[in-house]
C-alpha cells in the first residue's frame, strides 16, 4: 500500500491570521480613537496577537499531520508513535462545534491511560462520557473529506481483520 500523508491546510492558517488581525486592529482603534480604557485595547492586542505566531507556525510547518500506511495510523497531535492496525477494533466519526474527529476504539490493554495517573484516568472517563475515545484523530487542521477518510480507515480495518482470520 502506498503511504498517505495529510498536511495542515494553509488556508486555515491564513484565516486564523486574518481573523486575529481584525481584532488586533480593533484594539489599536480602541487605544487611538475612543475614550475606552486603554487596557481594553491592549488586552485585545495581547490576546489576539497570539494568533500571529500560531498562524505562522501552522503555515510554515510542512510536516505531515496524519500518516496512514500498512503499519497503522500516525497523528501528530494524538500519539507519538504509529497506532497499529492490529490494536484498532473500530472507528467512528464525531463532530463537536463543527470540529470533526475520528475516534479509534482500541482494546483496553492498549489505551494510553493504562500507565498514567489517576487524574488522567478520570479525564479519560469524562472524554468517553462525551462520546470520544482515548485515541482521537482531529481533522480540524487538515483539509480532507472526513466521510471518505472514515470509510478508508474502516476498509483497512476489515482487510486487516480478514488477514488475521486467514492465519
Amino acid at each position: 500500500m502506498k503511504e498517505f500523508k495529510l498536511y495542515k491546510s494553509p488556508l486555515k492558517a491564513f484565516k486564523l491570521i486574518l481573523l486575529c488581525s481584525i481584532f488586533v486592529f480593533g484594539g489599536i482603534w480602541l487605544i487611538t480613537s475612543t475614550d475606552a480604557p486603554a487596557w481594553v485595547g491592549w488586552l485585545n492586542i495581547g490576546f489576539f496577537g497570539l494568533g500571529y505566531p500560531a498562524g505562522l507556525y501552522q503555515l510554515l510547518d510542512r510536516r505531515p499531520q496524519i500518516i496512514i500506511n500498512t503499519i497503522g495510523i500516525f497523528d501528530r497531535t494524538t500519539h507519538k508513535d504509529f497506532i497499529n492496525w492490529e490494536i484498532i477494533q473500530d472507528a467512528y466519526l464525531t463532530n463537536v462545534h463543527k470540529q470533526k474527529f475520528i475516534c479509534l476504539v482500541v482494546d483496553e490493554r492498549f489505551e494510553p491511560s493504562r500507565n498514567k495517573s489517576k487524574l488522567y484516568k478520570g479525564l479519560k472517563n469524562i472524554s468517553k462520557g462525551m462520546g470520544f475515545q482515548e485515541l482521537n484523530i482531529s481533522l480540524g487542521q487538515v483539509k480532507v473529506d472526513e466521510v471518505k477518510l472514515m470509510e478508508f480507515i474502516l476498509v483497512w480495518l476489515r482487510l486487516i481483520n480478514q488477514k488475521e482470520k486467514n492465519y
